[in-house]
Formats: C-alpha cells, sequence, structure tokens
C-alpha cells in the first residue's frame, strides 16, 4: 500500500528524523559561500537544533538571495561533481540555477515515484508526459519518477494535440502528467477530433504547475471522464514531489522525511496558527549538493488538521490559493486571481477559459474579466446572455467585494498558451 517506510513513520520517530537531517544539512550548507557567510554572521552550527521546532532560529532564504548568488554562491561541491542544472527563465531579471548531484537527482527520482504510487500508479501503467521538457523541473521530474517507479513513459511533450490524442489511443495510455489549464483545453478537443473521453483508456491525471481551485479539478474530472490528483513542487526544492495528493484527495501530503514545512505570516515571519492560510517555507533535507533553509516559496496555502485516512502520518498541506507577491489591489480592497476563478469554474455554463485585465478608466483602476462561454449557452438570445452575466457578476460582487466588469465571449476565443496559463493581464501601463 506504501512506496516507502517513511510514510508511515510514528510523529515522534519522523521529527527525531527530521532534527538529525536538518543538522547533517546545516553542516553541508556551510560549505557553500552564501550558507558560509550567513552562518558566521548569525552565529549557527548544527548544535543550535535540539527539535524541529529549533529551525526557527534560521534565517530566511529568498528568491533574492538565490539570484544574488547566481551561478555558484551556493553549491556544496565542485562545479565537476553536478551532473544537472535546472533554471528560471529570467526574463525579468537574473535568473535562479538550481544544481543537482547524482544522488540528489536518485533521491528526488524516488520521492516521485513514491508521489505516483500514492494516487494509484503501478508499474504496470503507461504514463504519457504531456509537460515541458528543458530547464523547466516537471517534465524530467515527472519522467525520472515514472521511470523508477517501472511505468512504461511517454516522453510527449507540451502540444500538438492530435499527436497527443494519437498516442493515447495507440499505447493505451493509462495516467498523463498535464498542466490544468492545458488539460480543460485537451478534453474540448478530444471530443472535437471525434472521440468520447469517456472511451479513452486514461485513469488518472497528475495536474500541477499553476493554483487551480478545486471546482477546475472536478471540472477536469468530469470532462476527461478520470481521477485528477493534484501536486505541489517548485525548482529550489528540486521540482515535483514536494507534496502529493493520495486516493483521499484530501490535501497533499508533504514528504516530511526530506523537507520540513513551515507556514507563516508574510509580514511578520512568525507561524501562524494551525489551520490558518499562510505563505508556505521550505527546507531541503536531504539535497547534498545546493541545499536551501526556510526558503520563502511566497505560495499561499495552510496545514490541513488532523489525519489522513490513508494512513500515511506526514502533514498536509491544502491546494495552493495564489501567491503572497499576486494579491491584487483595487479600489482599497485585496483581491487574489484564485477567488475569481473559485466562482467562474463552479458556474455550469463557463467554458474552460478566462483571463483578467486589468485597466484604467480615466484615473480610476478598474477589473474586467472576459469569460468564454460553452457553445449551446452562447446563442442569440441577448436576454440569456445578460442573464449569464448579471449572475457571474453578482456573485464575483460577494467574493471580491467590488463588482468586477464581466465580458462574455465565445467558446476557444482567448487565446492559448502551452506551458502555464497568464490569467492576469496588467494594462495600465499600456494605456498611460
Amino acid at each position: 500500500m506504501y512506496f516507502h517506510d517513511a510514510e508511515t513513520l510514528e510523529r515522534n520517530e519522523l521529527e527525531k528524523l527530521q532534527v538529525e537531517r536538518l543538522k547533517k544539512t546545516i553542516e553541508q550548507a556551510a560549505n557553500s559561500p552564501y550558507y558560509s557567510e550567513v552562518f558566521k554572521k548569525n552565529n549557527i552550527d548544527p548544535s543550535i537544533i535540539k527539535s524541529a521546532d529549533d529551525i526557527k532560529k534560521l534565517p530566511f532564504t529568498s528568491k533574492d538571495d538565490l539570484r544574488s548568488q547566481y551561478p555558484y554562491g551556493l553549491l556544496t561541491k565542485p562545479i565537476d561533481e553536478f551532473v544537472r542544472l535546472h533554471a528560471s527563465s529570467g526574463t525579468t531579471g537574473t535568473p535562479t540555477a538550481v544544481f543537482y548531484t547524482q544522488k540528489d537527482l536518485d533521491t528526488w527520482a524516488d520521492l516521485m515515484a513514491r508521489s505516483m504510487y500514492a494516487v494509484g500508479l503501478r508499474r504496470s501503467d503507461v504514463l504519457q508526459n504531456m509537460s515541458g521538457y528543458g530547464l523547466f523541473t516537471g517534465g524530467l521530474g515527472i519522467h525520472y519518477g515514472s521511470e523508477r517507479l517501472g511505468c512504461l513513459t511517454v516522453p510527449a511533450g507540451a502540444g500538438n494535440t492530435k499527436r497527443q490524442i494519437k498516442l493515447i489511443r495507440d499505447f493505451n495510455v493509462t495516467a498523463m502528467h498535464i498542466i490544468p489549464s492545458f488539460a480543460l483545453y485537451f478534453a474540448a478537443k478530444v471530443r472535437e477530433e471525434g472521440f468520447d473521453p469517456a472511451d479513452m483508456p486514461w485513469r488518472i491525471a497528475l495536474i500541477g504547475a499553476e493554483p487551480h481551485t478545486e471546482h477546475t479539478r472536478r471540472k477536469i474530472e468530469e470532462m476527461m471522464h478520470i481521477k485528477a490528483y493534484n501536486s505541489y513542487g517548485l525548482s529550489e526544492m528540486n521540482g515535483p514531489g514536494v507534496a502529493f495528493e493520495c486516493t483521499e484527495q484530501d490535501g497533499m501530503h508533504v514528504w516530511e522525511d526530506s523537507y520540513i514545512a513551515e507556514i507563516i505570516d508574510p509580514e511578520t515571519g512568525e507561524h501562524v496558527a494551525e489551520g490558518e492560510i499562510g505563505e508556505l517555507v521550505m527546507t531541503t533535507l536531504t539535497r547534498e549538493g545546493m541545499p536551501i533553509i526556510r526558503y520563502r516559496t511566497r505560495d499561499l496555502t495552510r496545514f490541513l488538521p488532523g489525519e489522513c485516512k490513508c494512513g500515511r502520518t506526514s502533514r498536509r498541506i491544502d491546494r495552493i490559493m495564489g501567491r503572497a507577491d499576486d494579491m491584487l489591489i483595487l479600489k482599497g480592497v485585496n483581491i487574489y486571481p484564485m477567488q475569481i476563478e473559485k466562482i467562474i469554474m463552479g458556474i455550469p455554463e463557463v467554458g474552460h477559459n478566462y483571463v483578467i485585465e486589468l485597466f484604467k478608466e480615466g484615473l480610476m483602476d478598474q477589473i474586467r474579466v472576459k469569460v468564454e462561454i460553452k457553445e449551446e449557452f452562447f446563442v442569440e438570445d441577448m436576454r440569456a446572455l445578460q442573464g449569464i452575466q448579471k449572475k457571474i457578476s453578482s456573485m464575483l460582487r460577494d467574493e471580491i467585494l467590488i463588482t468586477p466588469r464581466v465580458e462574455l465571449v465565445q467558446h476557444n476565443s482567448i487565446p492559448k498558451t502551452e506551458g502555464k496559463a497568464k490569467r492576469v493581464v496588467d494594462l495600465r501601463d499600456e494605456e498611460d
């Protein structure tokens, strides 16, 4: 039932293992130029860690810290001991680079295999990886985890819908890795090609890489006739496989033998109460080449109380609700894009795509939500469309406390992307 003994460790045993590995992580990190300086400045050494709670004695690491140490400042070993590099795009400034030794890659593959096993994948499955490869960690992370589990792995990559459908049908693909926004688009394209999703061989979809609501997950499941499992990862912590749902679909298990997770108030940096939403902070416990301590992810979530029915003892986090730096402030009101998605994706008439536009009207900032409507509802009867428009506008006002402009558009009229969907478009600078 379980892939690794660590999944069911008693809490005291798990925390004992965390303390042991955190001490070793501090010792290893001290070999890097960056942490060597930080530890000297703050009088930090492994002896200050007596319990898992003592992690609060360590300073945070930020995205800016990683950028400032580009390219080699966080490495604990000579460069010739590393075998893999992943990096952010760096299109908006200095990129971040993440390096892996062979041991790091093996550990990551094991964590990914464990994650896939938790949602029901077995070596008899055929997995089609419909994610981009390259510097993005999602593609290769899933790929090596699938092979480690023993699945026949199809590295299809992103895009080319007709080829994806042919591969799935020809090789009886039972599982796929797919970005949520593309999954909705793909389900519609399968029907357009004349196939019923209920007749496809798939049974499991691994979805992640972009925040999405429970309504979006349920819509994917209904449209594709599949079970879709949420996951969480970030390149600074290896990539995917940091936390994963199990078959209960009741939160994502953090693999706490490899990571320490904290949830803090983004403003004060203090731990929030159990069950409260805050910023996720992550520490690696098994990375040897580039350990990262108390990394501020900027992702917003909460710990779920209680134990999971699956029997795994690791703490669970809720789905990512957005990013601390994604918050929009309009007319004095704080708005997270996920609040808007939660409402939109729960409305039956809505298709699978939407976009939030920020624009200026005179000197005032305004918000407009463009929503694709299913073909059967996009009819000539303007009164019916106006009714849908008013319903969406009213429900959004109740959720975000201001009334956005709602524009209904035809099915497939909003441009699609093969990677992460761009849900918020800021037009204000263009209008200045």
